[in-house]
């Protein structure tokens, strides 16, 4: 049950993703320009993304087990450190030049966007390269 939860939420998600035009890395970096063609259309979708997020985490911090049975586990840091900072300016300059956040750039590979393979080679090549170093520290 809990995968076919898990794939109904990717595939709502994904669908969300082509309806709004975020896996077309122009619109992405059409937001960022502030000075040139700016589109604010991203501000809407993060807008309602934040909405539903909002009210899902309401809901799952009343809860102590997932619809599927499982234990809650909600991320309880709250401290912003350096690894955070890091990783989040890391995060904004892929997006910025890539145009893609990883869930817009699977979608895009699953459309057989093939520009967006490059872009998942590089973003699976930074997690191994994230979890060695975590490893060696």
């Amino acid at each position: 049950m809990s995968a076919l939860i898990a794939f109904a939420s990717g595939l709502i998600f994904g669908i969300g993703l082509i309806a709004s035009g975020m896996t077309d890395p122009a619109k992405i970096q059409n937001f960022l320009d502030l000075a040139g063609a700016w589109d604010p259309s991203l501000v809407l979708v993060m807008g309602g993304a934040i909405a539903v997020a909002v009210v899902g985490f309401t809901v799952a911090r009343r809860r102590t087990r997932s619809w599927t049975g499982e234990a809650m586990e909600l991320p309880d840091l709250q401290a912003i450190d350096r690894r955070l900072v890091g990783g989040g300016v890391l995060f904004g300059i892929g997006w910025g030049i890539g145009g893609f956040c990883p869930g817009s750039a699977l979608v895009a590979l699953a459309r057989g966007w093939w520009p967006a393979a490059l872009f998942v080679a590089a973003m699976l090549a930074g997690m191994a390269i994230h979890d060695r170093w975590l490893a060696a520290r």
